[in-house]
C-alpha cells in the first residue's frame, strides 16, 4: 500500500464473528486486518511500516478461559501504547491477564440481553439507560483490579463492560459488531474515532491496483489457470488475474453437472467479451460417478473439491500452467475453520475441501481478505456487467449440496427445475435486489400427496430465501404469501416428482444459509 492508512488490527481467537468486526471497521472508512491471536508484539510493530496502527481489538471465540491451552496474547501487546478493545472472549481475557477474576456461570447469556449503561464514556459515549445487545457466553467476569472500573452491567453479568482508569483499554462482554446489538456501530465508531483517533481514509477502490500487483508477484513469470465458476467471486478474480498476467492466464469453467440452468452459456457470453482464454470442461459423468452412494455433506464437498483439482491439473498440464488462482473470499475461510481456534461450520470445496497432494507450485487467492459486498464494488470498478455483479451467491459444489442424501442424475434435474422456478418468481416480482439468496433444496424424504384425484407419493422441496449483508448472519425473508403460493403451485404442477413444498423460516444462526 502506498498510503499508510489508519488501521485497527483484529486479533482472531476463532470467533465466527471475527470477520464482522473487521467488516464493520472497514465500513467506517478505516482499514482493518485480521491477524492470528498469537501474533507477537514485535510483529505488530512492523505493521507500522505499511499502516498507521491506531488500535487493537481482541475478538470473541469458542474457547473458555478455563480450557487447557486456552488462547492468550503475547505479553508485550499490552505495552504497545495503542488502545485495546476486548469483545466477548477478548473481554474475559483482558480481565484475566490484568488480575481480575473470571468464573464459569450457572446462567449463560445467549441472544438478546439488555445492559444498563453505568458510565457513558469511551466506547459507550452517548449511550444511556437500557441498551439491547447480543450476548453469547457462559463465563463471567466477577472482579476487576483497582485500576479498572465498571461502565455497564446486566442482571447476570455485573462487569458486562469495563475500562481502565488511566489507559485506553476497554472490555465488552457483548458483540457490538452484529446487527442485533442496538447502537453497535456507534460503539465501534466510538472506539475508532473517539478512543483511537482514526481518520476515515480507506476505501475498497484503493486496493485494486495492490491486488493486481500481488497476483503478478505471486505468479511470477509462470502461466496460471483460474477456477471460473461464473459467480461474482471467481469472475472478479479472473478479470484481475487477466489484468495482472495477460495471455499467460487460462480460465477454466468446469461443468460438473450441478450448475444452474444455462450456466455454461452465461459464462461463455460474459467472458468472451473480455478476451480471456476460456476452457470449458464437461465433467458431469466423472463427478456423478465419484458421488455415487455418498450422503454425508462434508464428504460431498471434499470429493468435489478433490475432483475439481484433478480437472485443473489436467488442464494445467496441457497449458503448462504452474499456478492455480481461486476466487476464495474471507467468509469461505472463516466457515472452513482456517485458524487454529476456529470452529469449522462446513468445508468449502476450494478451502478445506482441497486435497493435500496438489501438483501446482502455488495456489493464489487474491480476494482472500475481502467480503462479498467489497468484491461487488471491485466488480463495478472493473466494469463487469450488472447481471453478474448482483447475481445471488451459488455454492461451488452447486446443486450437489442442495440435494439432501445421495446425488443422482434424476435428483439433480428435479432440484434444477425447482431452483429455476424459485428464481423466476422472485425476480418476476422485483424482489431479487433486496435478497441475498433464494433457492430450492430437495429433501431426502417422500410424502403422500394427491394429484389428479389419485394418490401420489413424491419428494419434498424446501424453499430457502434469506436477507443478509455479508453472509455470516442472515434472516429468513418474509415473502408475501401469494408469491410463496405461486412458487409452491408451479413446483408441484410442473415437476411431477414433487408433492410437497415447505418454506424455511430459520435465521442464521442457528442455521446456515445452505442446508449442507
Amino acid at each position: 500500500m502506498a498510503t499508510r492508512y489508519d488501521a485497527v488490527l483484529v486479533l482472531d481467537f476463532g470467533g465466527q464473528y471475527s470477520h464482522l468486526i473487521a467488516r464493520r471497521i472497514r465500513e467506517q472508512g478505516v482499514y482493518s486486518e485480521i491477524v492470528p491471536h498469537d501474533i507477537k508484539s514485535y510483529e505488530i510493530k512492523s505493521f507500522n511500516e505499511k499502516l498507521n496502527l491506531k488500535g487493537i481489538i481482541l475478538s470473541g471465540g469458542p474457547a473458555s478461559i478455563f480450557d487447557e491451552n486456552a488462547p492468550r496474547i503475547d505479553d508485550g501487546i499490552m505495552n504497545l501504547g495503542v488502545p485495546i478493545l476486548g469483545i466477548c472472549y477478548g473481554h474475559q481475557l483482558l480481565a484475566h491477564i490484568t488480575g481480575g477474576k473470571v468464573e464459569r456461570s450457572n446462567v449463560g447469556e445467549y441472544g438478546a440481553t439488555y445492559v444498563i449503561i453505568d458510565k457513558p464514556v469511551g466506547v459507550l459515549k452517548g449511550l444511556k439507560g437500557k441498551v439491547k445487545v447480543w450476548m453469547s457466553h457462559s463465563d463471567n467476569v466477577i472482579s476487576l483490579p483497582c485500576d479498572y472500573e465498571i461502565i455497564a452491567h446486566t442482571e447476570n453479568s455485573p462487569f458486562a463492560a469495563f475500562m481502565h482508569k488511566g489507559k485506553q483499554i476497554y472490555g465488552l462482554q457483548w458483540h457490538p459488531e452484529v446487527s442485533h446489538t442496538e447502537n453497535g456501530v456507534k460503539m465501534l465508531r466510538n472506539f475508532l474515532f473517539e478512543v483511537c483517533g482514526c481518520n476515515a481514509n480507506w476505501k475498497v477502490e484503493n486496493i485494486v491496483d495492490s491486488i493486481i500487483k500481488e497476483i503478478r508477484r505471486d505468479v511470477g513469470g509462470d502461466k496460471a489457470i483460474i477456477a471460473l465458476s461464473g459467480g461474482i467471486d471467481s469472475s472478479v478474480a479472473t478479470v484481475l488475474a487477466a489484468k495482472a498476467i495477460g495471455d499467460r492466464l487460462t480460465a477454466v469453467f468446469v461443468d460438473h453437472g450441478f450448475m444452474r440452468e444455462n450456466e455454461s452459456e452465461f459464462v461463455r457470453s460474459v467472458f468472451q467479451g473480455f478476451g480471456i482464454n476460456l476452457v470449458v470442461v464437461n465433467a458431469q459423468d466423472r463427478f456423478l460417478k465419484r458421488l455415487k452412494g455418498v450422503v454425508d455433506p462434508e464428504s460431498k464437498r471434499k470429493i468435489i473439491g478433490e475432483e475439481f483439482i484433478r480437472v485443473f491439473e489436467e488442464v494445467a498440464e496441457r497449458t503448462r500452467a504452474k499456478c492455480l488462482i481461486q476466487g476464495t473470499i474471507y467468509p469461505d475461510r472463516i466457515e472452513s475453520g482456517f485458524r487454529r481456534f476456529s470452529d469449522k461450520i462446513k468445508t468449502h470445496h476450494n478451502v478445506a475441501g482441497l486435497p493435500t497432494n496438489i501438483k501446482f507450485r502455488k495456489i493464489v487467492e487474491p480476494l482472500r481478505d475481502l467480503y462479498k459486498d467489497e468484491v461487488r464494488r471491485v466488480a463495478e470498478i472493473l466494469g463487469l456487467p450488472r447481471e453478474l455483479v448482483y447475481r445471488q451467491p451459488f455454492p461451488g459444489p452447486g446443486l450437489a449440496v442442495r440435494i439432501i442424501g445421495e446425488v443422482t442424475r434424476e435428483k439433480v434435474e428435479i432440484v434444477r427445475k425447482a431452483d429455476k422456478i424459485v428464481r423466476e418468481e422472485i425476480e418476476r416480482n422485483g424482489l431479487g435486489g433486496r435478497l441475498w439468496q433464494y433457492f430450492a433444496v430437495l429433501m431426502d424424504t417422500k410424502t403422500t400427496g394427491v394429484k389428479g384425484d389419485a394418490r401420489a407419493y413424491g419428494y419434498v422441496v424446501a424453499v430457502r430465501i434469506v436477507e443478509s449483508r455479508e453472509a455470516m448472519t442472515a434472516s429468513f425473508a418474509k415473502i408475501p404469501y401469494e408469491i410463496l403460493e405461486k412458487i409452491s403451485s408451479r413446483i408441484t404442477n410442473e415437476i411431477p416428482e414433487i408433492v410437497r413444498v415447505v418454506y424455511d423460516v430459520t435465521h442464521k444462526p442457528p442455521a446456515t444459509i445452505e442446508w449442507e
